[in-house]
């Protein structure tokens, strides 16, 4: 069966084009077969996607389309993939009313597990209340997990790892605080030295996901979850 998961995050700049990106090339590296999607009408992220796993992203929009057109969509193209990645946009619940059209929306819609970012500039263990907010808000919603983005130290790891446990969260590690990992640019073109740009994000964000991130854990559970939803179906 096809492994999914929607990258989300607790607010905007937490890092999810980046992340997505690296984990897409990490799963093309172990010979996985992956399908990138994105949340709304955007152009500039599905770039990222397409150059990490060398498969064109689709945007999966309930703004402009139906609920029945985005899971014909998401089952389209994915047929036949071993894990289909979808990226959120802005933060997981923020849509164009209230959370109609968010990312958490199109969760819910193709009952995806939601592997949620949260930033760790300037925090530690007050992180414990907000996944815990992020798990119990909306019912419907599946968390995954949690990855924690900007992280200092090892010390402020352990910290926000002891704060994901006590939210009752899993959490599957972190990816440093590193100029390598920015995005350039919000507005890239197709020039060679921006796509050299965008190649090198793309490597330092799989070297660091493979250093600092249980991907084996995160891909069994996101399956043993469709498991459970899917004998509850």
């Amino acid at each position: 069966m096809c492994r999914s998961v929607l990258i989300g995050a607790a607010a905007s700049g937490c890092g999810k084009t980046t992340f997505t990106a690296g984990l897409l090339r990490v799963l093309r590296h172990r010979g996985l077969k992956v399908q990138p999607f994105k949340c709304g009408p955007d152009y500039i992220d599905p770039l990222y996607h397409r150059q990490a796993s060398g498969v064109a992203s689709v945007n999966l929009d309930t703004f402009m389309a139906s609920p029945e057109h985005v899971r014909a969509l998401f089952d389209r193209y994915g047929r036949g993939a071993d894990v289909r990645v979808a990226e959120g946009a802005m933060g997981l619940f923020d849509g164009y009313d209230g959370a109609r059209g968010s990312a958490a929306e199109v969760a819910t819609l193709l009952k995806l597990p939601v592997l949620l970012l949260v930033s760790a500039q300037s925090v530690a263990y007050s992180v414990a209340p907000l996944i815990y907010g992020f798990r119990h808000f909306w019912p419907e919603l599946q968390l995954a997990g949690v990855v924690f983005n900007f992280v200092a130290s090892e010390r402020q790891y352990d910290m926000l790892r002891q704060a994901c446990g006590d939210a009752g969260a899993e959490c599957f590690g972190y990816l440093s605080r590193n100029a390598q990992l920015t995005v350039p640019s919000r507005h890239l073109g197709l020039t060679v030295q921006e796509q050299a740009q965008m190649e090198r994000l793309i490597t330092s964000a799989a070297e660091e996901i493979e250093r600092h991130v249980d991907v084996d854990r995160l891909l069994t559970t996101i399956k043993t979850q469709q498991d459970d939803d899917n004998s509850h179906s």
